[in-house]
């Protein structure tokens, strides 16, 4: 492994926020709010940002929107934070044109999923990641470990992927339970470093089985950014003690196929972007579930006013 590889991993820790992608409420790109948002994320204190997520909206874009996506975050961004670009495609040459492209506009890092196979099995995904893996050597490949696209990953193949090519390190870990897999995982592979996700909702039960941060999205990041900072401390009692308190809103937000709107949403009300338009066909959030955000917020006002 060359230094800057190392340098580069060594970064992959902490609160990675996944930053959805803003659109006008005629479902056009928004990349005046995408330079807002990038600003307000940044200001959050997060470690990095990944973009073109699944709830980056990316199965929704031209192949000319990512480049602007990516094009006007990275200049946003420049010299603040590190950025992690999505390079999942439904074929491997797919996925090596976009992890090119994002390592020629200077992304830190990539993040892949597996392919959508119609017969999972561990030779074709190991054959998916070497072969985008082996086109970046100098950028570290973020294993995104998401059982929910349809392929599951076993820590032998995952680590089997690492031992071949030192830049498949990194795992974002999202198979659940989460945090049982991190433990599994590092016992087998202690050189790993792992990460969780699926919006932070086990991340202190993640961290107690050695994950070094998470990398989701979640409306407040600089919360998630305290916690870690309580944590990193050594103050797990103070980082429990404010994720409990937080929990009502992480559990609220991640609800399956509102989360995106909610995120959106509450982005919208804080400023971040203009509009919380989800590019159709999509999930509409209806006037209760904004009444019992509403309320929730009320409810937290002294933290966040803190």
């Amino acid at each position: 492994m060359t230094d800057e590889l190392a340098r580069r991993i060594d970064l992959l820790h902490g609160v990675w926020n996944i930053v959805p992608t803003p659109f006008h409420p005629d479902e056009e790109l928004d990349l005046a709010s995408l330079r807002t948002l990038t600003d307000f994320v940044v200001g959050s204190g997060v470690d990095g940002m990944t973009i073109l997520g699944v709830l980056g909206e990316a199965a929704k874009l031209s192949d000319r929107e990512r480049s602007q996506v990516i094009e006007a975050t990275l200049e946003q961004g420049a010299g603040r934070v590190p950025v992690c670009v999505t390079v999942s495609a439904a074929s491997g040459h797919r996925s090596v044109e976009y992890a090119r492209e994002a390592r020629a506009a200077g992304a830190q890092s990539v993040m892949l999923s597996a392919p959508p196979l119609s017969r999972p099995n561990d030779d074709a995904v190991r054959r998916h990641y070497l072969r985008v893996a082996e086109q970046v050597p100098e950028l570290p490949v973020v294993i995104q470990d998401l059982p929910a696209l349809g392929v599951w990953m076993s820590p032998e193949l995952i680590g089997r992927m690492a031992a071949e090519a030192p830049n498949l390190r990194v795992v974002k870990l999202e198979e659940e339970p989460t945090a049982p897999k991190v433990g599994r995982l590092l016992a087998a592979n202690p050189d790993l470093r792992v990460l969780g996700g699926l919006g932070g909702e086990m991340l202190i039960e993640e961290l107690r089985r050695g994950a070094v941060g998470t990398m989701t999205g979640f409306g407040y990041p600089e919360t998630l950014v305290a916690i870690m900072r309580d944590w990193r401390a050594g103050d797990e009692e103070a980082a429990v003690a404010r994720f409990h308190r937080w929990m009502p809103l992480i559990r609220f937000e991640n609800q399956q196929l509102l989360n995106l709107p909610i995120r959106k949403h509450i982005y919208m009300r804080r400023g971040a972007i203009a509009s919380d338009k989800v590019r159709a066909p999509g999930p509409v959030l209806d006037a209760q579930t904004v009444a019992d955000l509403d309320d929730l917020l009320q409810r937290l006002e002294p933290d966040i006013a803190g």
